[in-house]
């Protein structure tokens, strides 16, 4: 079987090794790169780490609009999948690469196979949330990672073509956890001690395009009591800019750039909590057993939530601050929400069975 493989985004890449591998045993892969993220740190090292096959089409969009980028995103796939004819058109998570591979494939009648389908945050003011309700209503195999995946799926009346497989991003951190343990320097570059300071990541628009969010967040992490690393997402860096807060940066506050996967998953494995609005870092942080504090008010990933694993402050300072102060549960959760080591296997089965 041929299969188009779309992929964008940081999120995107690290579910696509582990399944990718699965795929090429029995499957043709055509592997396409919409250029969502184009900055080095934020695309081709990822590729190079987890050892992704190099794309077959690079198609260099960037950033732009939501509409401008999903419709240049949809032409681009539109082509590729012209010429190369596929049976299958696989996506990933909730992205507008997501969006648009799984349009151009379902206008051309190609079946389509989301990754990660059945998510809702029920916050219809995130596109990410647009994206993924649609995305879910065209695929024709819908590959869970959780049971309330399931139930939420249900509750729009798709039922069918829908598997629970447990998410892939458990197959990815068991592979890599060893590795980031014994090749990872970043805490030693950085001059910190494990359990000893808070990582950050912050990238929506929800809190980065508004200044006095952006502020407020920036004010409750130089209050902390603990040194603040922050991998700073492009956008965030231009949006700190454009607040005029860049001089403001509290000391314990340490802006850097974007890291690897293997240096990003021994940052968070080692702090004392992580400050986040990514819904993948949420997950991330979860499964590595470490406490996460979530920029949001609401999250897709409510499993996380489980014993206090996470908890949601959006942009309240005094909330942001009570949760980084709060104790610790345990660094290990006894729940297994996102299901075991296999599911890449698992989903290359079914999709094999095709």
């Amino acid at each position: 079987m041929k299969i188009v493989t779309v992929v964008g985004a940081r999120p995107q890449f690290i579910k696509c090794a582990p399944l990718s591998r699965e795929l090429r045993k029995h499957n043709d892969e055509v592997l396409v790169h919409t250029g969502q993220h184009y900055d080095y740190e934020m695309s081709k090292v990822f590729f190079e780490e987890l050892d992704i096959p190099t794309p077959d089409y690079n198609l260099g969009i960037g950033s732009g609009s939501h509409a401008m980028q999903t419709g240049k995103i949809l032409m681009g796939v539109e082509e590729v999948l012209t010429k190369e004819r596929p049976n299958m058109v696989l996506v990933f998570g909730d992205t507008n690469s997501t969006l648009a591979g799984a349009l151009a494939a379902s206008k051309l009648g190609i079946k389509v196979a989301h990754v990660e389908a059945g998510l809702r945050s029920y916050d219809r003011t995130m596109p990410e949330e647009i994206n993924r309700v649609l995305t879910d209503h065209i695929s024709d195999l819908l590959f869970t990672p959780t049971r309330n995946a399931v139930a939420n799926l249900r509750k729009e009346g798709i039922t069918a073509g829908v598997q629970n497989t447990g998410d892939v991003m458990v197959d990815m951190l068991e592979s890599v956890k060893p590795i980031a343990k014994e090749r990872s320097r970043v805490l030693e570059r950085l001059d910190i001690k494990p359990r000893e300071y808070l990582a950050v990541t912050m990238h929506r628009p929800a809190n980065t395009d508004d200044p006095v969010r952006l502020r407020t967040v920036l004010a409750a992490l130089g209050k902390s009591g603990y040194p603040v690393i922050f991998p700073a997402h492009p956008r965030t860096q231009k949006a700190i800019k454009e607040s005029g807060l860049w001089g403001e940066m509290p000391p314990n506050l340490r802006l850097i750039e974007p890291l690897g996967y293997i240096d990003m998953l021994r940052l968070m494995g080692e702090a004392r909590c992580v400050i986040t609005d990514s819904g993948g870092i949420q997950k991330e942080a979860f499964l590595l057993g470490v406490r996460c504090v979530t920029l949001r008010g609401n999250t897709e990933w409510t499993e996380t939530l489980i014993g206090g694993r996470n908890t949601l402050v959006g942009a309240d300072e005094p909330k942001i601050l009570a949760a980084i102060a709060a104790p610790d549960p345990g660094r290990r959760s006894r729940a297994m929400p996102f299901g075991k080591v296999g599911a890449s296997a698992r989903i290359a089965r079914i999709i094999d069975a095709q």
